[in-house]
């Protein structure tokens, strides 16, 4: 029997992909990477496979694939090269993986995730969006499939190491939950010039090395709405049980205050590898990298109510919670509004204005399978991107 914890990486090229094999890297006794998987880099992707000689590479794109596999063929390397979504959720769900590490952007790492889901892997959860689009339907294959649900997020990481190991326990102990949020690259801008804002500008983080779209979600706060939402099927609480405060520093990651008025946070330093480093070896812990606080040299800790009038996309959360399927509505639009920002159609504070619009513009049924989800997903996608056209004609 293999001793080492075989990982399926979905989404390896993206930033917690690349930390992820930091990780695993520094600990070859206890992890080995069965399969590795991404969109279109694969000249990045090779050099993983070279690196880690996984099994399976798979693309999404078929001309990166080819040239994916031509590569790792005249090099000699091992690896099988896979093309397809299907692929994807095949790895996901494949019998020789232990644990899969679900980073795929989007509603897209919805389908794997299910996959891992039902078959009963550890699932390192990186994609917000299977919670935020999945919901109850992603939440029941977790428990109808024993899968074990470790979440990556920093935020939602913290969450969890500062709850008690026994779940039973938690709805009767806990008061609310409190999200640390950073307030991203324009907490302190001119909201008059936000209109000018460009791409570039936004995806320039003070604090975290994201992709691009996440960091555009963390300029708008939208990326706090959708963790707003993960909290709630994460941890059993209601929506009015959450809470959203500005922490500039990221320090403390965030927070769970008990119904004797005690808080119990978790620090670090802003480095994924801490979240990813703890799911990997849960229950234990593990060096990841990350360097450690110090509290000699640690600037002040400050804390601010959020400005809805700066950040109007956060309120979306609890709207799009109060209405069926509304979350889905919401997760949709704005990955339709932040592709259409990026590529210059439309500007940075027209993507609020197409989020609230598509949500409170589609009277939506409640969904209780993954074809009922993706059919309101494309929906949603199809009145979202007519929705950016006409304001694209009005930027």
């Amino acid at each position: 029997m293999n001793p080492k914890q075989r990982i399926a990486i979905l989404g390896s090229t993206g930033s917690v992909g690349a930390n992820t094999l930091d990780v695993i890297a520094r600990h070859p006794d206890r992890f080995e990477v069965f399969a590795l998987t991404a969109k279109a880099k694969w000249e990045l992707l090779l050099q993983q496979c070279a690196a880690f000689k996984p099994m399976f590479a798979v693309m999404l794109d078929p001309d990166a694939a080819a040239q994916l596999a031509s590569r790792l063929k005249a090099e000699g390397l091992p690896t099988q090269v896979l093309v397809g979504a299907q692929a994807i959720t095949d790895m996901a769900c494949e019998e020789r993986v232990d644990t899969v590490m679900a980073a795929i952007v989007g509603a897209a790492g919805l389908a794997p995730c299910m996959a891992a889901a039902v078959t009963g892997k550890r699932i390192l959860l990186a994609n917000k969006e299977a919670l935020v689009v999945g919901g109850d339907v992603f939440m029941n294959a977790v428990k109808a499939g024993g899968a074990t649900l470790l979440p990556i997020d920093s935020e939602h990481s913290a969450i969890f190491q500062s709850l008690p190991d026994d779940r039973a326990v938690w709805g009767e102990r806990i008061d609310k939950i409190i999200l640390t949020a950073s307030g991203g690259p324009f907490l302190n801008r001119d909201m008059a010039t936000f209109s000018s804002i460009t791409p570039d500008e936004a995806c320039a983080h003070p604090n975290w090395v994201m992709g691009r779209k996440i960091s555009v979600d963390s300029a708008t706060m939208m990326n706090k709405a959708l963790e707003v939402i993960e909290a709630k099927y994460l941890f059993g609480v209601r929506p009015e049980q959450i809470e959203v405060v500005i922490h500039p520093q990221s320090i403390i990651h965030s927070m769970v205050q008990y119904k004797d008025a005690s808080v119990v946070a978790q620090l670090g330093t802003p480095d994924m590898r801490v979240p990813i480093s703890y799911g990997l070896s849960y229950p234990d812990r593990i060096a990841g990298g990350a360097a450690t606080l110090d509290f000699k040299g640690l600037a002040s800790m400050s804390f601010q109510e959020v400005d809805p009038a700066r950040f109007p996309g956060l309120q979306l959360a609890w709207s799009a919670m109060a209405v069926p399927s509304g979350t889905i509505l919401l997760n949709a639009a704005n990955e339709v509004g932040v592709e259409a920002f990026l590529a210059g159609r439309i500007r940075f504070d027209q993507i609020h204005t197409l989020n609230a619009e598509i949500v409170v513009s589609l009277d939506c049924p409640v969904v209780h399978s993954l074809d009922e989800i993706m059919v309101l997903d494309g929906l949603a996608r199809q009145v979202a991107h007519l929705s950016c056209d006409r304001l694209a004609s009005e930027k």
